[in-house]
């Protein structure tokens, strides 16, 4: 565990004694990514709070869907882009990269995810995703017809808004208390 001012601006007093669950996802993430990411960190204050979001995070990111992972990591990227979340578009950005195996697109879904060469689909998607972050007051009928003639389920539209909702959220937070990411992301998957 690192110091928590390395992580966050905010002194929180200090991780929680995690309980056997905690610990194991903990040793799992420093076994798959030889650290723990520093979100983790940050919520560790409070078991409870870490565990619900841990639970609501894997059953979006991981949890059975319509969506692959990499499409749901391309919502996480667009949502964090739209709103200048430097910790999530860091971290997720290293997602994109290492899910599609294509430096170029996690860095053109980071800067602008028009500039990406994209099928229709995820287009639809990403451009639902970006207007649900920006203009969520202007999402009507026509918006979810657009995802429905690109191939999408109600069910698939209800988890990409799911994942747009989390990650705006989870945004806000990162902003708030000025979340570090992970310097190991900085180099994943670059070349």
């Amino acid at each position: 565990m690192t110091d928590s001012q390395d992580v966050i601006a905010l002194e929180l007093g200090g991780q929680a004694a995690l309980d056997a669950d905690m610990e194991g996802y903990f040793a799992k993430c420093q076994e798959k990514l030889g650290f723990i990411p520093n979100v983790l960190q940050a919520y560790a204050f409070d078991l409870q709070k870490l565990k619900n979001f841990v639970a609501f995070h894997d059953e979006l990111m991981i949890g059975p869907s319509g969506l692959s992972k990499l499409e749901r990591e391309m919502i996480a990227v667009v949502v964090s882009s739209a709103n200048h979340c430097y910790y999530c578009l860091t971290a997720h950005g290293a997602a994109v990269r290492r899910l599609a195996k294509s430096p170029a697109l996690g860095e053109q879904l980071v800067m602008n995810y028009r500039a990406a060469d994209l099928e229709p689909r995820q287009r639809a998607m990403l451009d639902f995703a970006w207007k649900l972050s920006k203009s969520p007051e202007l999402i009507e009928e026509a918006d979810r017809q657009a995802l429905r003639a690109a191939g999408f389920s109600d069910r698939d539209i209800w988890d990409m808004s799911a994942v747009a909702g989390f990650f705006n959220m989870t945004n806000r937070l990162a902003s708030a208390s000025d979340m570090r990411p992970n310097k190991e992301y900085m180099t994943m998957v670059r070349d």
